[in-house]
């Protein structure tokens, strides 16, 4: 069942098979807003508007490949924003900085997919090498025996693959606007996407290079306050109504493979 009653909410979401309940209730908006005791509250919701910010854009920088995820990915961004700033140890509570810039190991290998991770999908050592000061990057598939390397657990008839760069800006709190904003703001949450041709899913694809290279401009508006991101994924696809090959939702998987 989903829905309320007296007091209780029941609902579901995705990535889960439980229903979920939670209460309602608690301190009035006003208070919250202005009471002594809730001080802390505040300081910490103001950190939370932060880490949803960082979320919701880094999301963004993976080029549209969260809708590959079978499970929602912005709460799990949320909370590694949260664990970013908690590395903060020199600013007050209420104004923590999100720093990816300084631990980019934090976002490196983080998989779309729990079910079906990308290196169980595609098993073969996809190689790449980034030129983080040009945003531009080389990625490497090689030789994809389908009948041994690729496992189409819907046994659809093609598979494509996709290479993304993305940029994430650290994010600050700026006093004068009363918000968390970030450093680079024209380099947070961008991304530049290559997509393979269609492969036949009973193949052999050979050996071969994906390049991807983002704007003159975005180049000059580098800093080392922005982290650079490279994204793969593996998706399929069938025959649609035109007759042209198109993907089919949530089949398929990604990951980050880089953070530069």
């Amino acid at each position: 069942m989903t829905g309320s009653i007296q007091g209780l909410s029941f609902y579901t979401q995705r990535g889960s098979d439980k229903v979920i309940m939670r209460t309602k209730g608690g301190a009035g908006k006003e208070k919250i807003a202005t009471a002594p005791q809730f001080e802390t509250l505040r300081k910490n919701q103001q950190e939370f508007s932060g880490c949803t910010k960082f979320g919701s854009q880094t999301r963004y920088a993976f080029g549209g490949l969260h809708r590959l995820a079978d499970y929602n990915l912005t709460p799990v961004l949320n909370g590694m924003a949260k664990n970013l700033m908690k590395l903060d140890t020199v600013t007050p509570l209420g104004q923590r900085r999100i720093q990816l810039s300084q631990h980019k190991q934090t976002l490196e290998g983080f998989n779309f997919n729990r079910t079906y991770p990308f290196n169980t999908v595609l098993r073969v050592g996809i190689t790449a090498v980034m030129d983080r000061e040009h945003l531009h990057v080389s990625v490497t598939i090689p030789r994809i025996n389908t009948d041994v390397d690729l496992v189409n657990i819907q046994r659809l008839p093609y598979f494509r693959i996709i290479a993304v760069m993305g940029t994430v800006s650290d994010v600050h709190y700026d006093e004068t606007e009363k918000a968390y904003v970030p450093a680079v703001s024209d380099l947070h949450g961008t991304s530049r996407v290559v997509t393979s041709d269609w492969y036949p899913s009973q193949t052999i694809v050979p050996e071969h290079l994906m390049m991807v290279q983002m704007t003159d401009k975005q180049q000059s508006l580098l800093t080392d306050e922005v982290s650079v991101l490279l994204s793969i994924a593996v998706e399929f696809g069938t025959v649609g109504f035109n007759g042209e090959t198109t993907e089919v939702k949530y089949a398929g998987c990604g990951k980050v493979m880089m953070v530069s």
